[in-house]
């Protein structure tokens, strides 16, 4: 039962930051559009850096494998997976009319990468404890979950809010924000079952994650709070998400 509810925790965080949808309008002020891009751009950086490539980095260097050479296959490989997705898939309806993914469809799809490492961690954790010989306490565990649901928070907001922006309705804009969280317990659960096949490649698939995230800033998030006026905005919504998740994972992480 602790182990379901350790589990459990991280994706409650993702749902209680996908439910501000319910309470907001459909169409956002231009400015607090560009301050949320931003915001979503840093705190994906900072997740990208300290939630995940420099846990890769110490986890290869754990193994006793060159530290820098998982995090750098990783990192190439989600930017290439992303965009592989976004030139090759074609023309679907949660696509954009050129053909090309959206950028709030590329959000999802990094924000849901993202979150697979992170409940491979938790599940690796548990099953530590579980193991009753590695070290790993209870408490420990229950606060590596409570530390991923403080930072899911603003990720499932940043997930259900632009597609609220873009028209959907407020209970299916709330549903995909949940649905980037569920990957959580699923893969925690899964790590569980098979901890001792994952663990030697949870450097890989972190730092792959980090690399899809940086993509989807670079290429499509960045660019949006540019253009026009108050570009700035989108600077200081940079700042803020950054710092702040910076601050989520080093306190609680």
């Amino acid at each position: 039962m602790n182990t379901f509810i350790g589990i459990i925790i991280p994706f409650l965080g993702t749902t209680l930051g996908a439910s501000l949808v319910l309470f907001m309008s459909k169409n956002l002020d231009k400015k607090i559009e560009k301050f949320l891009l931003g915001f979503a751009s840093g705190v994906m950086i900072s997740a990208s850096v300290f939630s995940l490539i420099i846990p890769s980095l110490d986890m290869a260097k754990e193994q006793g494998v060159i530290s820098f050479l998982p995090a750098s296959i990783g990192f190439i490989l989600g930017m290439l997976f992303l965009l592989l997705l976004d030139v090759l898939v074609p023309h679907i309806n949660i696509t954009s009319k050129n053909g090309k993914f959206s950028k709030t469809t590329m959000l999802i799809l990094a924000v849901t990468i993202h979150n697979i490492p992170e409940g491979m961690a938790v599940g690796i954790v548990f099953a530590g404890m579980l193991a009753q010989n590695v070290g790993i306490t209870l408490a420990s565990s229950l606060a590596l979950s409570i530390g991923i649901a403080i930072q899911n928070f603003p990720e499932g907001a940043i997930v259900s809010m632009p597609l609220r922006n873009e028209g959907m309705s407020k209970k299916k804009s709330f549903l995909y924000g949940i649905l980037s969280g569920i990957v959580e317990p699923v893969f925690a659960i899964l790590t569980v079952l098979l901890v001792n096949f994952v663990t030697p490649f949870m450097p890989y698939f972190l730092s792959f994650a980090s690399g899809a995230m940086i993509y989807v800033v670079i290429n499509e998030l960045i660019p949006q709070t540019q253009y026009g006026k108050n570009s700035y905005i989108g600077t200081i919504g940079v700042t803020v998400g950054f710092v702040l998740m910076m601050i989520l994972d080093v306190a609680l992480g």
